[in-house]
């Protein structure tokens, strides 16, 4: 059961979450910034590619670095085909996974590492196939660690994850808000100066502009009714999301929401991307999950019942789209089933400020649901 006036309730809130990820949400910009000093310390404005790679390998464990892969191969689109390494291993524990380089990995592919803890052996290994392979490497990783060490001693490039000075006593995971742009941003960087994405310093400052204004309006001391990420977090309540996503860049945001509620809040979800969504979602909003599904006996007293779970629509749009939009006959199918709507529109702004403004307000989302929830 969700408790909706703690929402409202910034000290039990505070009290409430005691793995930081309100402080992990709002600092977002700060650690936009961070990185960006770290990425230029590191040398990648001084960089001078000799044209494109072939592709772009990433590994890396956890959500997070599933998040940077799904985030990088949405931004650079076609101009570079980007393959994840799926890690394997007995457990999703860092000494236990193991990575491979694709058969055809050579001199001209760049592998890009993103972890959050950095003494995976597994990692090291695979810098260590990848250096034998004539590969460039490329690592973001917490300094001092064996990946650190790996990367160094192949010759890579590597770049400090920035992390928090309370992170040292209470260390945060994968999923926690900020670890994913610690990783992102100097990816963006890097691949800017590939000619990939188009990430200039002065367009990552925007992107920590854009974290700090989000984390202003959905902060624990702004009320629910005008706070848009504590307004999401109530509607979700006793609901199975059904995030529909619409735009490039909307469709990794949708799936990093859906794991994001899974690993923070313990809550499923699915996401699928328009107008495919509106063909593998129907039987949902018409099943058991339907709103108005109830076989029992309506005049039964349901107090001590369990809540039930029902479907609820999120639709989330990278921008005001003009011309062809599925948007309107996902309204039309939802609201033709009783199913409830909630709605994520970025403001105006580059790509990836609208892109920065989705992914703060679901995080924080799935915060609030987190603690009101006690997850």
């Amino acid at each position: 059961m969700l408790d909706e006036s703690l929402l409202d309730t910034p000290d039990a809130l505070s009290e409430a979450d005691r793995r930081d990820l309100l402080r992990g949400a709002a600092e977002a910009g700060a650690r936009v910034r961070t990185a960006i000093r770290l990425g230029i310390e590191a040398g990648i404005p001084d960089l001078k590619p000799d044209g494109r790679p072939r592709a772009l390998l990433t590994a890396g464990p956890g959500m997070a670095s599933a998040g940077v892969a799904d985030l990088l191969g949405a931004l650079a689109g076609s101009g570079c085909p980007l393959i994840r390494l799926h890690p394997t291993g007995v457990a999703p524990a860092a000494g236990a996974l193991r990575w491979e380089l694709p058969g055809w990995a050579g001199p001209v592919d760049l592998l890009l590492i993103a972890t959050a803890d950095g003494s995976e052996p597994g990692l090291a290994l695979l810098v260590d196939q990848a250096y034998r392979r004539g590969s460039t490497i490329v690592a973001v990783a917490p300094p001092r660690t064996p990946v650190a060490e790996a990367v160094e001693g192949a010759h890579g490039l590597f770049v400090p994850m920035a992390t928090g000075p309370y992170e040292q006593e209470v260390p945060l995971g994968a999923a926690a808000p900020g670890v994913l742009w610690a990783l992102l941003t100097p990816m963006l960087a890097l691949l800017d100066r590939t000619g990939l994405v188009a990430a200039p310093p002065d367009a990552l400052q925007k992107v920590a502009d854009r974290l700090d204004r989000v984390a202003e309006r959905c902060g624990p001391a702004i009320a629910t009714y005008s706070n848009p990420a504590k307004t999401l977090a109530a509607e979700l309540a006793d609901a199975l999301p059904l995030i529909w996503t619409e735009g490039q860049s909307a469709g990794p945001v949708g799936r990093r929401f859906a794991a994001a509620l899974a690993e923070l809040a313990g809550r499923p979800a699915l996401a699928a991307q328009l107008p495919e969504a509106l063909a593998s979602h129907t039987v949902l909003l018409s099943g058991p999950l339907a709103a108005n599904a109830d076989p029992d006996d309506f005049f039964r007293d349901r107090v001590e019942d369990a809540p039930v779970l029902h479907a609820r629509v999120v639709l989330v749009r990278d921008r005001p789209t003009g011309g062809l939009s599925a948007v309107p006959a996902a309204r039309e199918l939802a609201l033709g089933h009783d199913a409830a709507i909630s709605e994520l529109e970025p403001e105006e702004g580059s790509d990836l400020e609208t892109l920065a403004e989705m992914i703060a307000i679901t995080d924080f989302a799935a915060v609030y649901l987190s603690l009101a929830s006690g997850a």
